[in-house]
């Protein structure tokens, strides 16, 4: 496949409690970075067939906390296509939280889900073989 603009890719994932790094089970701004890295590669091995690098982020923004016991998942969006250079759009949502006032295994699912955080970032892919 090549790469085309508006090509997108999700991954979910529970965030596990062993995580929870901040008073109230508050989970470091990086959790979503590294799930964009990884939704970031998964995109380049569909579109580029190579995993590439991530090069640097334009923009983050952390719009609302995660917590231990969320599922969140993370989408990158292609927005742009360069020689080598790909410019993606990130979101991660929580999808579902623990309600620990009810219970200690209790959750909900969230509808609509809560945006954590936004991102722009630079991957890059290298040369193609021969050139």
């Amino acid at each position: 496949m090549s790469p085309t603009e508006g090509f997108t890719v999700t991954h979910r994932r529970y965030v596990p409690h062993s995580h929870a790094h901040y008073g109230g089970s508050l989970v470091d701004g990086a959790y979503g970075l590294g799930m964009f890295g990884d939704v970031a590669t998964e995109l380049l091995i569909r579109t580029d067939g190579d995993e590439g690098l991530f090069a640097g982020y334009s923009n983050v923004e952390f719009v609302a906390p995660v917590r231990a016991g969320d599922v969140i998942e993370a989408t990158a969006t292609l927005v742009r296509v360069g020689n080598r250079s790909r410019e993606v759009d990130f979101e991660a949502r929580v999808v579902c939280r623990s309600a620990p006032d009810r219970g200690p295994s209790a959750a909900d699912v969230l509808d609509p889900p809560l945006v954590v955080t936004r991102a722009r970032g630079t991957v890059v892919v290298p040369a193609p073989r021969g050139r």
